[in-house]
Parts: C-alpha cells; sequence; structure tokens
C-alpha cells in the first residue's frame, strides 16, 4: 500500500530531547546566582526561537543560544570558565551514545526486506548522519534526507525526488508539527508515536489536531501489524 515509508529520527528512533533537558538543568544551575530557573529556561528559548533561522535545529545552535542568553542575563560577566563548561557540555551532547527506543530495531529490522525505507530528520547534517551510523541502522534505510525544515513543501519536494505519489508515502514520527500535519497537508499518510516529553517549539494546540486523519502508536512495535492490515 506504501511505496515509501519514511521515519523521524531524534525521539522517534532514538532518545534526544532528553539530552537537552539535561543540559539545559546544567545551564540553569549554572546561572542560578544570577536569575531563578524558570527566567533563565524562559531566556534561553527566546534566544533559540530568535537564532532557528541562522543558526538552524540541533545542538551546535543550542550551544551558542545558550552562550548567548548566558552573556545577556550576566551582563556581560559570565567566566571564560563557565563559557568552556557550556561548550563541553555540547561536545558531551555530540558525543552521547545513540540509544534506540524500545522496539525500534526489531521493528525497522523486519520491514527493510520488504518496505522501502527512508530516514527524514530535520537538524544538523553532521549530528544527525553521526547518530545514524553510530545507531547501527543505517543499512536498513534505502534513502536519507536531512532538512532544514519539515513543511508541506519539504515534503513535496521528497516525494517528487523519490517519485512517490502522496497517498503511497508513508511519514511516522513523534513531533505533530513537524512530521504529521505538514506530511497530511502534502497528501501523505502519517503515524504520530509520542515520546514522553517534548520540545516547546514542536507543541500544537488541540484545535490544529482535531478532525485530522491519521493513527496514533503508543509504540513503534504497533506498526508491522498495522501494515499487513493494510493490504489485507
Amino acid at each position: 500500500m506504501y511505496d515509501l515509508i519514511a521515519f523521524d529520527a531524534d525521539d522517534t528512533l532514538w532518545h534526544n530531547e532528553s539530552n537537552f533537558l539535561a543540559t539545559e538543568k546544567r545551564f540553569t544551575e549554572l546561572l542560578g546566582p544570577h536569575h531563578d530557573e524558570e527566567l533563565v529556561k524562559k531566556r534561553l528559548f527566546e534566544t533559540e526561537m530568535r537564532n532557528l533561522q541562522h543558526l538552524g535545529y540541533g545542538v551546535k545552535g543550542f550551544v551558542l543560544s545558550m552562550i548567548e542568553t548566558a552573556i545577556e542575563l550576566t551582563d556581560g560577566e559570565i567566566r571564560g570558565t563557565d563559557i568552556r563548561n557550556i561548550m563541553e557540555w555540547g561536545n558531551e551532547m555530540l558525543r552521547a551514545p545513540v540509544q534506540l527506543l524500545d522496539g525500534v530495531r526489531e521493528t525497522i529490522e523486519s520491514l527493510s526486506g520488504n518496505y522501502r525505507l527512508m530516514l527524514l530528520s530535520k537538524g544538523d547534517l553532521f549530528d544527525q548522519e553521526s547518530k545514524l551510523a553510530r545507531s547501527g541502522m543505517g543499512e536498513h534505510f534505502s534513502a536519507v534526507e536531512i532538512v532544514s525544515e519539515k513543511n508541506v513543501a519539504t515534503y513535496r519536494t521528497i516525494m517528487a525526488r523519490h517519485s512517490v505519489e502522496p497517498r503511497a508515502f508513508l511519514m511516522i514520527g513523534n513531533s505533530l508539527k513537524s512530521d504529521v500535519l505538514p506530511a497530511l497537508d502534502a497528501g501523505a499518510m502519517a503515524i504520530h508515536v509520542p515520546y514522553h516529553t517534548t520540545w516547546a517549539h514542536e507543541v500544537v494546540p488541540d484545535e490544529a489536531v482535531a478532525g485530522r486523519d491519521f493513527v496514533r502508536f503508543e509504540s513503534l512495535r504497533e506498526l508491522p501489524e498495522w501494515l499487513r492490515d493494510r493490504v489485507q
């Protein structure tokens, strides 16, 4: 029924947001003597949003946004050693082991012999390619697309590039904003597999998904049986 099945990477195939939250916690503790935790988090998020158009998604933009926020919230008094610590946190994130979510390996391996699978992720090219290589899952994907943004135009471009009709394209991911709604608007089918926490930038209001035709799984383990039901 589907000629191409695309999977998001971060928080769909492997853990990611939890690493950002852990580093954000260290950052709020670093600036604790200057401001309370909620203010630091609020200002960091505002800085990230302001920098997205220039720095994109990923660890590198996050680190630069932390440094910028630290400078602003300390009136330029942040110490060089503290900036060095922030940079090292980023290096730790980039080197962190890739931890697959439950059921991912078994599901991808079971499908790769019968379906054309794609990894479709947004973010930093080098970071995403590195995580895919370290995950040990790269051989199961016939195509890899790392994009700067996931919107309707992106999905239409990818479907055209891979000669897939919208009705034969299936997108699977944890983000309603990036993986589900724009894929549906491009004429494709989408499956939402929620992660236990969601970055504020990816949150959408309930009314945005009201009446939209997509599927929600608790685990990626549900996918093979769902696909078998579609062809019976």
